[in-house]
């Protein structure tokens, strides 16, 4: 992908050559110590849902940043934990490995940088927000591969209980995981977004660039031909 490069354990992201649209350099971020030890335990009840005291604890604990490495730094603690490998044990899809929740873990580390604002307007967009098509340039997946990835992040892959811990985890980045996508995964990938944001809206504008934007992510795949 252009504007990205990685050494070792550093990562550089030039916003000029990364990013189709970046308009704003702030994020929404709660620390993650904090959400393990104070949120991720808590148990909804009859009277407040998990959605509730998500909220609840990112008013109380987030805090705008205008740092693009403490939002990585979060976002690869969130998805560390969201695609552990121990929830590989017993699964009825045998095959996804340890290499896929990789992908998952480092591409949804970097979609932490997207951002939509309360009016449904998306302000930031890298082609790591088309996950599949991205995923399948930088590690070589066919179509195949990559719709079964985007099944695994769009959700057919985890229980209720898989999505409780999303919605907790993702108080960390100030907000909820909203998909693209409709009722199927299609390619469309996602955002952290604002409790209160406005989907229509933002569904109109994911609407105007996808097709456009899918397009020129998969044209970074390498040609081998002779």
């Amino acid at each position: 992908m252009p504007g990205i490069t990685v050494e070792g354990r550093v990562v550089t992201v030039d916003p000029a050559a990364y990013f189709f649209r970046f308009e704003s350099c702030s994020w929404f971020v709660a620390d993650w110590e904090k959400v393990v030890s104070e949120l991720l335990p808590v148990q909804e009840t009859t009277s407040s849902s998990v959605e509730q005291l998500t909220l609840e604890f990112i008013r109380a604990h987030g805090e705008s940043t205008n740092d693009a490495a403490r939002v990585l730094r979060t976002a690869y603690e969130v998805y560390g934990y969201l695609f552990r490998e121990e929830h590989l044990v017993g699964a009825s899809t045998p095959q996804v490995g340890a290499e896929h929740l990789r992908m998952l873990h480092e591409a949804a580390t970097l979609m932490a940088l997207n951002k939509v604002e309360l009016d449904g307007h998306i302000s930031n967009v890298g082609p790591c927000w088309f996950f599949p098509a991205a995923t399948g340039v930088v590690f070589g997946l066919d179509d195949e591969q990559g719709m079964m990835l985007d099944e695994l992040y769009h959700g057919g892959w985890f229980n209720e209980h898989r999505r409780v811990e999303s919605i907790k985890a993702h108080a960390a980045l100030g907000g909820r995981l909203v998909h693209g996508c409709q009722a199927a995964a299609d390619m469309t990938g996602g955002v952290v977004a604002p409790y209160g944001a406005s989907l229509s809206a933002f569904r109109e504008d994911l609407q105007e660039f996808k097709a456009e934007w899918i397009a020129r992510v998969r044209a970074y795949r390498p040609s081998f031909a002779g």
